[in-house]
């Protein structure tokens, strides 16, 4: 007999893509015990070396999203500067394992859920009482009982294990108003796709497909117009599945899938319709990279309408801004374009009722999977803005966790609460600010201007700025300080220049504003950290005269720094004493406190 591990927590997350992770790390960092449970064995999902999907997001000037995905992604540049798919790993990895309120279950997959009946809050009927995964490794089952429970498997495995009310599917234009071709609802959906990337070498390699490879017609290969010299060529239209069952059919449109990628480098590399005669076959993914299956109903559900007619909502918890990107459900053999690509209001407003079940009492999601409708999920299915969603249910979660209340209840009574805290940790919500303590505000600043302590901690047309400098340049070496009559400071914000966007990287658009790449060229970029990012710093509280030193870091690879104090004070100086690019400047966006 198998033996089996329990373990209690406040928050078990099931799934470990960028939208668990980040759900994990923010509730771990608010205090909440934590069980990361993931089926794989790294973290990542589509962003994962297993899949090799790119992190995309909100589109628009300085709409590049932050929070931990910004502390992710600069800790890559000084990690991982020729974007080795196997460190990306590593650095996801890390910044989960270093987490110490998490327990990392990496090889489980979550099989079953024990739940019970009743009258809940808010007209909830049922409760998730545990999970139950098994882990090949090991070969033992766990046994998560938590308080929360969050659902960012993508395919929504907790719906059927747990009875949450779901949907599947295209719903029809009329039901909710949306611009969409789609005249009665069915279950169609996009479909899902095995990748390729190829390496550029300095001599002709030869590809000899296997026979039971895909054999494509000159039309069917030129119907995609693949493109060795660009960038951003990343095949992600070997696509199949949208007409079938994405989640019943997966490995068998996974043994459609790798013969149709293996027909497409042999049409690239054998055709002579493309200069591929140096390129090799660098990877190919076995495991099939989704787009959409089940969503979760919640509170409130998310249409087409909410996004394209900019609606802001007061319990806003995240932004989108990707394109109204919808996928023909033929996928690779529809005829003609492969999707749509409307634009859509970025930064656009997406609101907390959306990320917690109608029906389960105490259930979270995070991902592709949250409350919304097909069109919605066409934008707001990319893994930045779904990173920014779980970034939100973590911390909504440990709120709920510590007072002892229903997801609703946070919406209810406690909201300003979680946007502060999302906007203390470096969140974007465009229509907040970032709250600054009264003493904060009355302080004679010195060194800078009063941009320091706006709340604003990027530039915005929404602001009215333009430039990450406009904020303040300080001399390394140099004393931001804020003076005030005797008074505690709980909590200090730092902000620096992390060059949002990437105009100071190498390569073009595609290479600077991504984590990873796709085609390896002779000529790729080897990236560095943002040349305006603040390097070393010293923070200090000053009090009868006497300096006590608050915090120092010599090798930083962060924007922003919410700093813990709880201390009193009579003034504060923050010393920027170098950047990344060596200049005699350090640009601070928020230096502020309360």
């Amino acid at each position: 007999m198998l033996s089996t591990v329990k373990i209690s927590c406040d928050l078990c997350v099931v799934g470990g893509g960028i939208a668990g992770m980040l759900a994990a790390i923010s509730a771990a960092r608010e205090g909440s015990k934590v069980v990361l449970m993931h089926e794989r064995p790294v973290l990542g999902g589509n962003a994962s070396s297993e899949i090799r999907m790119w992190i995309c997001g909100a589109k628009g000037k300085y709409n590049r999203e932050t929070g931990i995905l910004e502390e992710i992604a600069l800790e890559n540049l000084r990690r991982n500067p020729t974007k080795n798919y196997h460190l990306w790993d590593t650095v996801l990895y890390e910044f989960v394992r270093r987490e110490e309120n998490i327990t990392l279950l990496l090889n489980c997959t979550c099989m079953d859920a024990e739940t019970e009946e009743g009258e809940f809050a808010h007209g909830r009927t049922r409760r998730i009482r545990s999970v139950r995964g098994y882990q090949m490794t090991t070969q033992r089952f766990y046994e998560i009982e938590a308080k929360f429970f969050c659902d960012s498997s993508g395919d929504s495995i907790l719906a059927p294990l747990c009875g949450a009310e779901f949907r599947l599917g295209r719903e029809a234009a009329a039901e909710f108003g949306e611009e969409s071709t789609t005249v009665e609802a069915d279950s169609m959906t996009m479909g899902m796709s095995c990748l390729i990337q190829g390496r550029e070498t300095t001599r002709p390699v030869k590809f000899t497909a296997p026979a039971w490879a895909k054999r494509l017609t000159r039309e069917e290969g030129n119907n995609r117009r693949p493109s060795m010299e660009s960038e951003s060529e990343n095949f992600w239209y070997l696509e199949l599945g949208g007409d079938r069952d994405t989640i019943g059919d997966t490995e068998t449109l996974r043994d459609e899938l790798v013969p149709l990628a293996l027909g497409m480098w042999d049409f690239v590399k054998n055709s002579g319709d493309y200069k591929a005669e140096n390129w090799e076959l660098e990877f190919l993914g076995f495991l099939p990279g989704k787009r959409e299956s089940r969503r979760m109903m919640g509170e409130y559900l998310i249409t087409q309408r909410d996004i394209s007619d900019g609606r802001v909502f007061a319990d806003e918890i995240a932004f989108g801004g990707w394109p109204l990107d919808d996928h023909y459900p033929g996928g690779f053999y529809h005829r003609g374009r492969a999707n749509t690509n409307v634009q859509t209001p970025a930064p656009y407003s997406i609101p907390y009722r959306a990320l917690y079940s109608k029906n389960v009492d105490n259930l979270f999601f995070a991902g592709r999977n949250i409350s919304m409708t097909h069109m919605a999920m066409s934008s707001v299915r990319v893994m930045a803005t779904c990173g920014l969603l779980g970034e939100a249910v973590g911390r909504a979660a440990a709120i709920a966790a510590r007072e002892n209340i229903a997801p609703h209840d946070v919406y209810l009574s406690h909201m300003e609460e979680l946007q502060q805290s999302l906007l203390q940790g470096d969140c974007f919500l465009p229509s907040k600010k970032r709250a600054v303590g009264a003493l904060c505000r009355a302080a004679k600043l010195s060194g800078g201007d009063d941009r320091l302590r706006s709340g604003e901690d990027r530039p915005h047309a929404i602001y009215g700025t333009d430039r990450c400098s406009a904020a303040c340049a300080v001399p390394c070496g140099g004393e931001l300080s804020y003076t005030f009559p005797e008074g505690r400071v709980g909590r200090v914000h730092i902000t620096f220049d992390s060059d949002l966007e990437r105009e100071s990287l190498p390569g073009g658009s595609c290479e600077r504003t991504h984590c990873t790449r796709a085609n390896v060229f002779l000529n790729s970029p080897v990236m560095h950290m943002p040349p305006s990012l603040c390097r070393a710093f010293r923070l200090e509280g000053e009090l009868g005269g006497v300096r006590t030193l608050l915090a120092e870091e010599g090798e930083n690879c962060r924007r922003a720094w919410d700093i813990p104090v709880d201390a009193p004070f009579e003034r504060l100086i923050l010393t920027p004493l170098s950047n990344w690019g060596g200049e005699e400047t350090v640009a601070v966006l928020s230096f502020d406190f309360n």
